[in-house]
């Protein structure tokens, strides 16, 4: 079975490669469009040259909007407490970085510990 080619707003990824960084932002989201057009802070704006220029690069700034040129980088994006690698894939265009670095680990309960119930605490007198 023949694989479905992957478009956003239905243009191919070749033809977002061509678009200018103007027309892509119209493209995008009202969120994301806002927060491109109000700009980035200076940091930010380092830290996207580098992920644009190389590959495998770590950052904290978790706010960088993916582009269709980021598409097959790997990104290490700090979560707090690691970095977390995240291979950009062409689904991902318009996203942040930080929503595929998740902050906060899934609870995992198992069985109560000692003195979480009333029988468990008690000695056995005998």
């Amino acid at each position: 079975m023949a694989r479905k080619e992957f478009r956003y707003r239905g243009k191919t990824l070749e033809e977002l490669n061509t678009l200018s960084r103007k027309d892509m932002t119209e493209l995008f989201t009202s969120r994301i469009r806002r927060t491109l057009q109000r700009g980035y802070p200076e940091e930010v704006k380092k830290a996207e040259a580098k992920i644009l220029s190389k590959d495998n690069v770590k950052t904290h700034c978790r706010e960088i909007v993916i582009f269709p040129q980021m598409v097959g980088k790997i990104i290490k994006v700090h979560n707090g407490k690691e970095f977390v690698d995240v291979r950009v894939q062409a689904e991902m265009i318009g996203h942040v970085l930080g929503e595929f670095s998740q902050t906060r680990a899934t609870a995992r309960h198992n069985s109560p510990g000692v003195g979480a119930t009333k029988s468990s605490g008690a000695k056995s007198v005998r």
